[in-house]
């Protein structure tokens, strides 16, 4: 009687074991497999006197493989979040472009590209003091926020960008755009306090982005969460590396979470607490742009222009 009731307790333990082990299994599968796409999300079309024209539907990267691009369309894809590693001759940082364009360029509030491929290039910008097109606006990348080298207007990896960024805006009629902000509002009235950016740096944002700035890397060696200064971090050139468009990104989408709905999961941090934090990052040490002297050549600098 006492050894059945010892093989009954081995054969639930074993059997309480085995479920736990294929739980965990389910998990580990849930976490390296996510789906392609964040939470779809349905949002406004408005053409340029603000009527309301249609709805847009964010698009499911699994579309991708229907189209007669789609190769070009997926390539882009990669490119916009694998840029350092399919890019090293262009990218010379620790940075994608999806580092800062947040869910794949689809995220409101996280720099999207929902309207970049519809329209909204040529476009006058105050920092060059001239038009530029799209394919100029992704090289300032290249060399701004990735400290690297522009591609050629017709390299394939370019042209690939442009698909990609295409494909999202195709539901858009000519001169609508889509309802979404690309930078969310904040108060640039603030004044910051950099000592209490670095506590609040310390308590909130060092176990992702490190202690010193560095970053963190995933099990494969890849970049899980970019550097935020240091030499593989992002120029003085960059448009990050300006306190307020900074304070914007970090207080829309900084802590990232599980969600994909606006807020990312997150409870959206105090103006003062975003400009603080914002102010003591990007005032540590960073690479120089050696084109700054032409920056705003016509229009006034920014009030938090760093140079």
């Amino acid at each position: 009687m006492r050894r059945s009731h010892k093989r009954r307790s081995a054969s639930i333990v074993l059997a309480i074991g085995v479920l736990g082990v294929a739980a965990a299994g389910a998990l580990l599968y849930a976490y390296r497999s996510p789906s392609l796409d964040a939470t779809p999300a349905t949002l406004d079309i408005l053409d340029a006197q603000g009527a309301w024209v249609g709805a847009y539907h964010m698009p499911s990267a699994e579309e991708i493989a229907s189209l007669g691009n789609g190769d070009a369309v997926m390539y882009g894809r990669r490119l916009l979040n694998e840029t350092a590693r399919l890019l090293p001759d262009n990218v010379g940082n620790d940075l994608n472009c999806n580092s800062c364009h947040m869910a794949e360029g689809k995220r409101p509030f996280g720099n999207h590209y929902l309207n970049t491929g519809g329209g909204s290039y040529p476009r006058y910008m105050t920092r060059p003091g001239k038009e530029i097109g799209l394919v100029e606006r992704i090289n300032g990348c290249l060399q701004r926020s990735m400290n690297g080298k522009p591609l050629a207007p017709d390299a394939p990896a370019m042209r690939a960008m442009l698909e990609y960024m295409a494909w999202l805006s195709r539901p858009v009629p000519d001169g609508a755009r889509v309802a979404a902000p690309s930078e969310g509002p904040i108060d640039s009235s603030r004044v910051p306090d950099r000592g209490r950016g670095q506590s609040l740096y310390a308590a909130q944002c060092a176990a992702c982005h490190g202690d010193n700035g560095e970053g963190r890397r995933d099990g494969s060696g890849d970049i899980a969460f970019p550097p935020l200064w240091g030499e593989r971090s992002f120029n003085i050139g960059a448009g990050m590396a300006r306190l307020y468009k900074a304070a914007s990104f970090v207080k829309h989408n900084m802590p990232p979470a599980a969600s994909r709905e606006p807020p990312l999961g997150q409870q959206v941090m105090p103006d003062q607490d975003a400009v603080d934090i914002a102010d003591y990052f990007i005032h540590q040490p960073r690479p120089d742009f050696a084109g700054k002297g032409k920056d705003w050549p016509r229009d006034p600098k920014p009030k938090d222009a760093r140079y």
